[in-house]
């Protein structure tokens, strides 16, 4: 989950000024970098055999 210190610490390094877009932007990446690191500590990864099994059909 991301909390509003994380989010907070990166909103200051933005520009003094921007878009609503790209503010919605930067806390939508904010958030899915969150959430690939809680997976990665909760143990939920793949191999890379794994990972090649299950898109083996979108890669040949």
């Amino acid at each position: 989950m991301l909390t509003k210190t994380r989010l907070i610490n990166s909103l200051d390094k933005l520009p003094e000024q921007f878009s609503i877009d790209e503010l919605v932007d930067h806390v939508v990446l904010i958030e899915k970098v969150q959430r690939g690191l809680d997976d990665v500590s909760q143990g939920k990864v793949n191999t890379r055999e794994e990972a090649r099994q299950k898109l083996a059909k979108w890669l040949k």
